[in-house]
């Protein structure tokens, strides 16, 4: 088998995988602004009220639960808030009320909560949290990038003939690390990671080391065999270091690998 070339190998690479889901998970964001929809229906009353405090108290007194709302008008997940001022400092508890209703006007007040809603900003707090929440969301996306990648390897994994299982823990090494699938044959057993990087980083330098000496280990293990897959435009960066790893990995493959059957031929 001719060896391959590190060029013409990166040359393959792809910028992204994001699918359409990658960017935000709009059902995520739906349920849970849609668990404060009668509490921010009622705030939304206030939207324009010139006498914002009494309408506000009013509603609070009524609905006290309406409290449990606000942190989220801020962003904010934590039901405990800690705030200080020339005035003093406090924390408020918005599930289990422990300041007066005129401090939590306070809050509400110097947080500019009062201003925004009163000063018609905006239109409907219910249609605003739905907005946070969708920006909120995209911290996960990082999650999501790494889960895409694993999804994708487990569909190729499907195409071959043996079972796996996802996650196992890498002994016999001198650092114990997880990987993302093993598939066990008579012939050994293969343990697979994983991961795709679309943005450049200098921890990618450290990242290819770390495989290289993971790969070094695993020849140690009888009938052992440690395949990494990676991909993504990130690599530009640690593209030196990258291919120091490919050309003592074997076992070192992309995505354009995948779909070239590689899995199918590798494990036996």
């Amino acid at each position: 088998m001719a060896r391959r070339k590190f060029a013409e190998w990166f040359a393959t690479f792809r910028r992204s995988i994001n699918g359409y889901k990658y960017y935000a998970d709009l059902d995520k964001a739906h349920k849970n602004a849609q668990a404060f929809r009668d509490e921010l229906c009622m705030l939304s009353s206030l939207i324009g009220t010139k006498d914002i405090k009494t309408g506000f108290r009013n509603i609070v007194k009524k609905c006290p639960s309406c409290l449990q709302a606000i942190p989220i008008l801020l962003a904010v997940r934590e039901y405990e808030l800690y705030c200080q001022d020339e005035n003093g400092e406090f924390t408020y508890n918005f599930r289990s009320p422990n300041q007066t209703i005129e401090q939590y006007d306070y809050f509400m007040s110097e947080t500019g909560l009062f201003g925004m809603i009163k000063e018609r900003l905006i239109s409907n707090l219910y249609d605003y949290v739905m907005g946070i929440e969708v920006g909120m969301d995209t911290n996960g996306r990082k999650n999501r990038g790494g889960d895409q990648m694993e999804d994708l390897v487990e569909s190729y994994l499907r195409q071959t003939k043996f079972p796996y299982r996802k996650e196992m823990t890498l002994k016999g090494m001198e650092q114990q690390k997880r990987g993302d699938f093993a598939v066990k044959t008579d012939e050994g057993i293969y343990a697979i990671e994983t991961n795709f990087y679309a943005s450049k980083g200098s921890k990618l330098n450290e990242i290819s080391r770390s495989y290289r000496l993971i790969a070094k280990e695993a020849k140690k293990i009888k009938n052992f065999t440690f395949i990494w897959i990676t991909d993504g435009g990130g690599w530009e960066s640690a593209k030196d270091n990258l291919e120091e790893t490919f050309d003592v990995m074997e076992n070192l493959y992309n995505i354009a690998d995948m779909e070239a059957g590689i899995l199918n031929r590798v494990i036996k």
